[in-house]
């Protein structure tokens, strides 16, 4: 079943990278000239600072984690809000230090509970993230790890 979810995550992420690839950047606009206005110095206006798009086709390495339902599911509804609310500042955490490109909730109640990608030089610095989740810790949560690639700089829309 794992592997069905799996090649739903990577279809949907292909898709997205393809597409990606296929859109133009914008076409940029010239720099604005600013007119001197008389007896004062003539005004400047600072460079737009360039960004490099990545080249087409450009391959990057991401850690993908499922996250599945645990061993430990027994906890009352107060712990559980207390293990959810550390679960979900542990993302945010991740996300502030540029750790997790993209995280989310599976919607349909089944073994598989969520995703993480995780934007990190290592597997083993992925596995040490997911170890670190108050849910894995807690035994809410299992993680499934692979290493996927994607196009560089693909963004959901």
């Amino acid at each position: 079943m794992h592997v069905k979810h799996f090649l739903l995550v990577a279809a949907l992420g292909w898709g997205a990278a393809t597409a990606h690839a296929q859109t133009k950047p914008a076409a940029r606009k010239p720099a604005k000239t600013v007119e001197k206005a008389p007896g004062k110095p003539e005004a400047q206006e600072s460079p737009a600072p360039q960004v490099k798009e990545p080249a087409e086709g450009e391959m990057k390495l991401y850690y993908l984690a499922f996250l599945k339902k645990g061993p430990n599911r027994s906890h009352d509804s107060l712990t559980s809000v207390k293990i959810q609310e550390a679960h979900m500042a542990h993302i945010n955490k991740m996300a502030a230090d540029g750790k997790l490109t993209l995280a989310g909730p599976f919607m349909d109640d089944g073994e598989f509970r969520g995703i993480f990608i995780f934007n990190v030089a290592t597997m083993e610095e992925a596995k040490a993230l997911t170890e670190a989740d108050p849910a894995v810790k807690a035994g809410r949560l299992v993680v499934e790890l692979h290493p996927w690639f994607a196009q560089k700089g693909a963004k959901l829309k």
